[in-house]
């Protein structure tokens, strides 16, 4: 028996909404982690955790009200969009060796196949996507 990858079946959709505390990011990851789970996607859990734990400290850090997580896998993509309340959109800026943010954008670049930002009818939404399959058996 052999293991192939194929990308997820379309139409897989899901979205949380977090108060804008601390504690809501550990709950992203865990909310995030398990669905990947459920969706076969575990492959893209480290990445996806660790890019949408820095987006959502961000919305948390630099936007008042809730924040919206929503997570979509089709076509091979795995895609994770993070909304807030704060119209400003984000820019990378270049950290200091003393700096202790201002690298949460620079790891989205790196570790996604692509990123952006969008304004909202409610504020923006920063999104990343990540190469997503499903192991089948063949």
């Amino acid at each position: 028996m052999s293991v192939a990858a194929v990308p997820p079946p379309a139409g897989l959709r899901v979205s949380w909404t977090f108060t804008p505390e601390p504690l809501s990011v550990p709950r992203a990851r865990h909310a995030l982690r398990a669905q990947l789970a459920d969706w076969d996607l575990r492959h893209a859990a480290d990445s996806a955790e660790l890019l949408v734990s820095e987006l959502v400290t961000n919305a948390i850090a630099h936007a008042r009200g809730l924040v919206h997580l929503s997570v979509s896998a089709a076509a091979g993509l795995l895609r994770c969009e993070v909304e807030d309340a704060c119209a400003r959109l984000p820019c990378r800026r270049r950290a200091g060796g003393d700096d202790e943010g201002l690298r949460g954008l620079h790891l989205v670049v790196a570790l996604s196949s692509g990123w952006g930002s969008t304004r909202t009818g409610r504020g923006k939404a920063v999104w990343f996507e990540l190469p997503a399959t499903c192991a089948v058996d063949a």
